[in-house]
């Protein structure tokens, strides 16, 4: 069993490698939940290198939430086209239209 200081220790440790290797992706430069959101749904069995051109381009067109819900489903799917699993799209309106 870890005690308090092995945690503190490891924390400390992951922090410090996070800082040295992590990645610039566009989610971490936000705390707006939709686009966070919008990179979680995404990134569901899709690589990291193909999302963020897809998750740029979605936001152009669906900046929020109002204009996920309002736009036609295929648009929508046109916007999503490339990356798979096209119910995630379906449902990432359905849930904005429901919010």
């Amino acid at each position: 069993m870890l005690t308090g200081q092995d945690l503190a220790a490891f924390r400390k440790s992951l922090l410090a490698w996070f800082r040295h290797f992590r990645r610039e992706l566009p989610w971490r430069r936000t705390r707006d939940p939709y686009r966070v959101w919008l990179s979680e749904i995404m990134l569901q069995q899709t690589r990291v290198a193909a999302v963020v051109p897809y998750y740029e381009r979605f936001l152009e067109r669906f900046p929020d939430l109002q204009a996920l819900a309002a736009a036609p489903e295929q648009e929508v799917l046109r916007r999503w086209s490339g990356l798979g699993y096209y119910r995630r799209a379906r449902n990432l309106q359905k849930a904005a239209q429901q919010i």
